[in-house]
């Protein structure tokens, strides 16, 4: 299994924590925020790191020491460009290289399989743990080749997530970025427990620490007001700022920032894996089915026929939903106001 993140942009304030995650994983490790050994203060005049170990519940925790510093363009782009794809391919690239094999005849003679979680960390950047398996061909009921190794295995995982690159559009305004994965990377093997690998420790792996993030927020949003108004930090508001400035730039439309603003810029799914990798979501939910004894679905009624009721919210919802909606359009003034004050 695999652990990467992104490059460092700028010095991060990091927590205490009593059992502290390996090193890849700064915004919450148990440790100060990484200062320069020289010292010395940024053009802004801000300090080059924070001395200060703070609690995991301090605010400032995955905060940029000095956000003018920090590289907030690349920050957007490097959650909108998809290097895990590109990682994968060249994983099976190496293996088949390193084995001898033709690589347009690996999937003759082996396949790579994963199972990958993207966590957003507290700095509002993208972590992602994944368990990647090497099986025969037919699958994970077919035994790897001799030469598919966990060495071998690492080495390939290794080598490239340190040499994965991805080139973004040129934009007049931005330029070219080489985007790549950080040199934190954290790999383990997993080894059977029994009959069968040890899945209570892959679940542990891949969800460790899914509840704690700086991510955007759950919803899409439609205008600049709607990131004015939004209930995330001020380091998060920034991107978002970020991303709906880009999303402008004919550049990037392809890439289709302004609907995922909410999520910086990120567009892949929380939660992905190979087809191979385990059994399929409907073979999952046709077991559920069969456990709850809905086994023979023959006394299903379907109804076909619907007619109109009406439409609309009852009068004590129409109360709530008016209150609202006002609160909404005070803040989106005050929010007017304060950008309009800031401008003068």
């Amino acid at each position: 299994m695999a652990r990467t993140s992104p490059p460092p942009s700028a010095p991060v304030r990091v927590s205490s924590s009593p059992s502290p995650p390996p090193p890849s994983d700064p915004s919450t490790a148990g440790e100060t925020g990484r200062p320069r050994r020289d010292g010395g203060t940024c053009e802004h005049g801000r300090p080059h790191g924070c001395h200060t170990v703070h609690a995991s519940t301090d605010p400032l925790v995955g905060q940029p020491v000095c956000p003018d510093c920090y590289d907030y363009t690349g920050h957007v782009l490097w959650h909108a460009h998809k290097l895990w794809d590109r990682f994968v391919i060249d994983v099976r690239r190496r293996l088949a290289s390193s084995a001898g094999i033709v690589q347009s005849r690996f999937a003759r003679h082996a396949r790579l399989s994963f199972a990958r979680i993207a966590e957003y960390q507290k700095g509002a950047t993208v972590h992602v743990h994944a368990v990647i398996r090497l099986d025969g061909p037919d699958g994970p009921t077919d035994d790897p080749p001799p030469w598919g190794t966990p060495d071998r295995l690492t080495r390939a995982v290794y080598a490239f997530a340190q040499r994965v690159t991805v080139r973004t559009s040129c934009s007049p305004a931005v330029g070219e970025l080489d985007l790549s994965w950080g040199t934190q990377t954290d790999v383990r093997v997993l080894r059977a427990d029994g009959d069968g690998p040890d899945d209570d420790a892959v679940a542990a792996y891949v969800t460790k620490g899914s509840n704690e993030t700086g991510a955007g927020t759950d919803h899409k949003v439609t205008t600049w007001d709607d990131i004015d108004t939004a209930p995330v930090s001020r380091h998060v508001r920034t991107l978002m700022h970020t991303c709906w400035r880009l999303g402008g730039l004919p550049a990037y439309v392809p890439l289709r920032l302004h609907t995922w603003t909410h999520t910086l810029g990120y567009q892949g799914h929380i939660l992905t894996k190979s087809r191979a990798y385990s059994t399929t979501y409907a073979a999952l939910r046709a077991e559920g089915a069969h456990h709850l004894g809905h086994t023979d679905t023959s006394d299903a009624i379907t109804d076909a026929h619907w007619r109109y009721i009406g439409s609309g919210h009852t009068p004590d919802a129409a109360l709530i939903a008016a209150g609202v909606a006002t609160d909404l359009a005070e803040n989106q003034e005050e929010a007017r106001s304060q950008r309009g004050a800031h401008d003068r």
